[in-house]
């Protein structure tokens, strides 16, 4: 009589099965049991269905309600949708279920896995950094403190509020010799800067400048902006066309530079995903997607989803990308170290 064992049945020799002979007894059940095939088949659609959306993505329209940029902003937290359909598919035993997860799993390795490899480096000679500050922030002299402790040569400020900035040009006085402050955005450097003028994003009022820093490895023009924000409203869905405007408007101020060597540095209220910033991101590259260690998110500071904040380079090597620890804003300052020489 042939003897079969379970997962609590023991061997000859009155030990438990080793790890090995229980999958095989659990994939022999699986085998024999018909239905393993049939079962699932809502959770392999779902799968499916996700992994369109991955490739898809920028085929979504947005002309109803921004919902093409609305994903694209939140797109790498599509792959928790895995771990999700894994677990029903394991407990209904469904082999359609199981193969069909392989889809998106491996779609949003192949988009995303690159950022979970640490991409940071030793080198450069230029470290700048970037912080909305939070116009309601409670401790502004605070987090100038801990800005001013960051090692940034090149610091850029958002959200400034006009009776903050005192406080502000306080607290970082010690640490950059230069400073500008145009409407609500500031830049404060340890080198000269020159050519200090606001940049017209079509708002109506300053939210963006540029400045030319000079290093002592030359000229490095550096723009400072911060984006409309963006809300998600039920009748409206994603309500972005004024930031989508400013975008554009930024992204021909930064193609006419003359410099060579640009730096972009602010708070964009989008993500290197969302096609609306096209106009910026197709001539830059990220310092976190370059040179990061993992995705940076920003926003909110509390529980970070996504990087919306920016350290974008034209013309210059990121050799390492960063955020710096949480402040009393809503978002986390990011940092990153660029080589100019």
């Amino acid at each position: 009589m042939t003897q079969e064992y379970t997962a609590q049945s023991v061997t000859a020799d009155g030990h438990e099965p080793r790890t090995g002979s229980r999958v095989r007894t659990l994939l022999g059940r699986w085998r024999r049991d018909s239905g393993v095939w049939r079962r699932g088949i809502i959770l392999a659609i779902a799968a499916v269905l996700v992994a369109l959306l991955m490739i898809f993505h920028a085929q979504i329209p947005n002309r109803i309600g921004n919902l093409g940029s609305l994903t694209e902003t939140f797109l790498p937290w599509l792959g928790l949708t895995v771990p999700v359909l894994l677990v029903p598919a394991l407990l209904r035993r469904s082999a359609t279920a199981l193969i069909a997860l392989l889809l998106p799993a491996v779609i949003w390795l192949n988009l995303f896995g690159g950022l979970l490899v640490g991409k940071s480096g030793v080198g450069g000679d230029l470290t700048v950094a970037t912080h909305n500050v939070n116009a309601g922030n409670p401790d502004p002299q605070g987090t100038a403190s801990s800005l001013a402790e960051s090692g940034a040569d090149v610091l850029a400020l958002e959200e400034l509020q006009a009776s903050d900035v005192p406080a502000y040009e306080k607290a970082l006085a010690d640490t950059f010799k230069y400073h500008s402050v145009q409407g609500t955005v500031g830049l404060w450097s340890k080198y000269p800067l020159t050519g200090t003028a606001p940049v017209d994003i079509r708002l109506g009022w300053v939210r963006a400048m540029r400045s030319t820093v000079t290093t002592p490895h030359g000229p490095v023009a550096v723009y400072v902006a911060h984006l409309p924000s963006v809300r998600v409203k039920l009748h409206a869905g994603f309500t972005a066309n004024q930031r989508d405007n400013s975008a554009d408007a930024l992204g021909e101020a930064i193609a006419d530079e003359r410099i060579g060597r640009v730096i972009l540095l602010g708070d964009l209220n989008g993500t290197m995903n969302d096609r609306s910033l096209n106009a910026v991101t197709s001539q830059m590259r990220s310092t976190q997607g370059a040179a990061g260690d993992g995705y940076g998110f920003s926003w909110p500071a509390s529980f970070p989803l996504a990087r919306i904040d920016q350290i974008m380079v034209k013309g210059v090597e990121p050799t390492s990308s960063w955020t710096l620890p949480r402040t009393d804003s809503d978002h986390l300052p990011i940092a990153a170290r660029v080589q100019l020489s």
